[in-house]
């Protein structure tokens, strides 16, 4: 008996059309330039999400560094006697400290350069 597959085909392409809904009409309509459109696209997501912790970390030491200034010392004599203090907070809370708490982060600062 002949098997006929136009129903698993129709599910399968109606799958991409979903994946590509809000795309240019070439990449909804055609079924191949919309496979080629999703993997690039999921390409590029993984990539984002890389590059999104980069820039965040990036921005968490520009303003780590702004504080430090402030109090009189820079980036990376704060972090190197952070370290030789045995203080172990990262670099998230140290920028949200810098921005929201200034006299909790020059406390801080201050307690690290005496452990030095």
């Amino acid at each position: 008996m002949r098997v006929k597959r136009g129903v698993t085909t129709h599910k399968r392409h109606q799958k991409i059309r979903k994946a590509t809904k809000g795309m240019t009409h070439s990449n909804r309509v055609s079924i191949r330039r919309g496979k080629q459109a999703i993997t690039k696209s999921l390409q590029n997501a993984t990539r984002d999400r890389k590059n999104r912790k980069r820039s965040f970390r990036q921005l968490w030491n520009t303003r780590i560094n702004a504080a430090a200034r402030i109090n009189g010392t820079t980036y990376s004599k704060l972090i190197n006697a952070l370290k030789k203090a045995h203080i172990d907070i990262d670099r998230k809370i140290l920028s949200e400290l810098s921005v929201n708490e200034s006299t909790v982060m020059s406390e801080i600062i201050q307690v690290a350069n005496k452990a030095k």
